[in-house]
């Protein structure tokens, strides 16, 4: 690479833009439960990009082990310290989004508050877009001189390795750029303009947020990878399960949608389907028991209730998940929403068979409204923002 342009301006940055108070450089960093990685990497950073006007916004999804109070407390003391704490909003997509919108510099990085993204790294990714080289520049842990040992276990590295398969098989390789290597990076610099133009097309769903800008682009990017090493967590949780890959097949639903039908309804559907297998091996396991029909098939209901709304918690609310007092209410209104959608479901089927509909078409009709109903209300009541 050539001699980098922040290197040579370093210092004539330092002298003109950070005393006027300008950001040549913001790195977003979007965090839960993150508090005692929030001055190391403030620390890390000063080291990285000393000499640079930069600044650093922390998005904090108003994490209960008081992440926002240690931002806050750190910005009181240092100005290139930025915190956005949100309230009744959760994800690391929509959470990068609403950081880089709120940045002016022009130059932007992304990267997680966990301390596994090597800082070092930052300065030839902001090279490259600032050169011209890539539109994005990704911190790569799969090109020679990455490292993925970071990547704790065998299942994070099997959970990782898939997501990579599949988002290799779907993204667009502009001519003259190798296919990415690494397209689940969380560490990525840009131009912010160019995000800026991509950003009404983004679909905020699930934690991959460079796969969404690369999907979102009304072009294939030029995206370069710069090698990079994913290093042990330190401290806290790390927040990669199997839901994250749930949540990565939701975005490229909704990709494939083009946004025309809501992927929460999609999954809102599909917990319902399996709620209707739950009911029937329930009805079956009850009736073999010697319950009776009438019986089994309440059972049977019940159980796919609690099924259902416990995987619809977890699944398709993830980010208005209730806990506590709130679950149990959140339950009991369940129940009472899905029997109201059960006799709106069952009044429309026999009005239709009454008119002379064929069974299945009038039984359909009455299940797509019961589905419809459900999904209206329980967004609205149960798993409202807050």
């Amino acid at each position: 690479m050539s001699t980098s342009r922040l290197s040579v301006s370093r210092s004539d940055a330092t002298s003109e833009e950070s005393r006027a108070g300008v950001a040549r450089i913001s790195i977003v960093v979007p965090c839960y439960n993150e508090r005692p990685n929030v001055r190391p990497l403030v620390a890390s950073l000063d080291t990285a990009l000393a000499g640079l006007a930069w600044e650093v916004i922390f998005v904090d999804d108003n994490s209960p082990d008081g992440t926002s109070d240690e931002i806050r407390a750190l910005a009181a003391t240092d100005p290139r310290v930025r915190g956005l704490r949100r309230i009744g909003r959760r994800g690391l997509s929509t959470a990068v989004i609403e950081g880089v919108l709120a940045s002016s510099a022009p130059l932007v990085a992304v990267m997680d508050g966990d301390l596994q993204h090597d800082e070092t790294r930052l300065v030839p990714m902001l090279d490259a877009v600032e050169q011209g080289l890539c539109d994005i520049a990704v911190g790569s842990r799969h090109v020679a001189g990455g490292d993925a040992s970071g990547l704790a276990s065998a299942w994070r590295h099997r959970l990782s390795e898939a997501g990579i398969s599949i988002a290799q098989k779907l993204l667009p390789v502009r001519p003259g750029f190798a296919p990415l290597g690494d397209p689940m990076s969380g560490f990525f610099a840009f131009d912010r303009r160019l995000f800026e133009r991509i950003a009404p097309k983004l679909s905020g769903k699930g934690f991959k947020i460079l796969l969404d800008l690369i999907l979102s682009a009304p072009e294939a990017p030029r995206v370069l990878e710069i090698p990079a090493r994913f290093r042990p967590r330190l401290a806290g949780e790390s927040k990669l399960d199997v839901l994250v890959l749930v949540q990565f097949a939701a975005m490229l639903l909704d990709k494939a949608c083009r946004g025309f039908l809501p992927v929460r309804f999609i999954a809102f559907a599909l917990v319902g389907g399996a709620g209707v297998l739950v009911n029937l091996a329930v009805l079956d396991l009850a009736g073999r028991l010697g319950a009776g029909f009438a019986t089994s098939q309440t059972l049977g209901t019940i159980v796919a209730m609690v099924v259902n709304f416990g995987l619809n918690n977890s699944l398709t609310y993830r980010d208005r998940r209730l806990r506590g007092a709130a679950l149990w209410g959140g339950l009991a209104l369940f129940m009472l929403v899905c029997s109201a959608g059960g006799i709106a479901n069952i009044g429309i089927a026999r009005t239709l068979h009454a008119a002379h509909h064929g069974w299945q078409p009038a039984g359909a009709a009455g299940a797509a409204i019961g589905v419809v109903w459900n999904y209206a209300v329980s967004s609205t009541l149960i798993w409202r923002l807050r």
